[in-house]
């Protein structure tokens, strides 16, 4: 069923969808370049994370098929797909792309990147202060570009496949996410999407790093513990 648009302002940015993704949409959609956006599902409390619990933005989102289908076209658009070493820990399975996510679009999706002139999937880029991650993720098999600090580049040492790059960013014992955007630029990507997670995002906004916000609020009321972290 497509998307119902309630309110949309005059003379955003546009590009014209493939058929089946502008029916799905409910309309068209368009990205300034260059853009650092991100994609987020929240409750409705404004939790986006439990802690203890493996990919709970997925139960956050009950698993929803349209806000699926929004990811992938979310990823469609990007030159690269920003996220931190914890969202990636917690899907140890997963791929950044925008056929994984929603596999029944996967050709439309290929189709919109041919037509804005994106390689054939977004580069994903992980950031590692300390550079604990596992090599064996399939994600860093298929080939991303990590980047943390000179101890987390150390620890990583050359355990990761050759198809992945490793850039450090400095001493400091966290990654400066201000150096991290001209690192993207430095590598072509102008159009990047961040799926998070909240620290990473939080960082951006603080920052004001961040010109989009794309948010799939949940109807689900998570509440808070004193016990576990909840963050918002």
């Amino acid at each position: 069923k497509p998307f119902d648009v309630i309110y949309e302002t005059d003379g955003l940015p546009s590009q014209d969808l493939p058929p089946p993704l502008e029916r799905l949409y409910g309309g068209d959609l368009g990205l300034k370049s260059p853009r650092l956006y991100a994609n987020f599902v929240s409750s409705l409390d404004g939790v986006v994370a439990i802690e203890g619990v493996d990919q709970s933005s997925q139960m956050i989102s009950g698993n929803s098929r349209p806000d699926r289908f929004v990811m992938g076209l979310l990823r469609a658009f990007a030159d690269a797909v920003l996220i931190g070493a914890a969202t990636m820990r917690a899907a140890p399975d997963s791929l950044w792309t925008p056929g994984y996510i929603f596999p029944d679009c996967a050709t439309d999706f290929s189709e919109l990147r041919d037509r804005l002139g994106r390689d054939a999937e977004p580069r994903l880029v992980v950031l590692t202060s300390s550079g604990a991650l596992d090599p064996r993720h399939p994600a860093l098999e298929a080939g991303a570009l990590v980047v943390t600090t000179e101890a987390g580049k150390a620890k990583l040492g050359t355990r990761l496949p050759p198809s992945s790059k490793v850039v450090a960013i400095g001493d400091a014992e966290d990654v400066d996410l201000t150096s991290v955007t001209s690192v993207l630029h430095g590598e072509g990507h102008e159009v990047v999407l961040t799926e998070g997670g909240p620290t990473v995002i939080g960082g951006l906004l603080r920052r004001r790093l961040l010109d989009e916000l794309f948010l799939t609020v949940s109807p689900l009321l998570a509440g808070r513990s004193s016990t576990s972290g909840r963050p918002g």
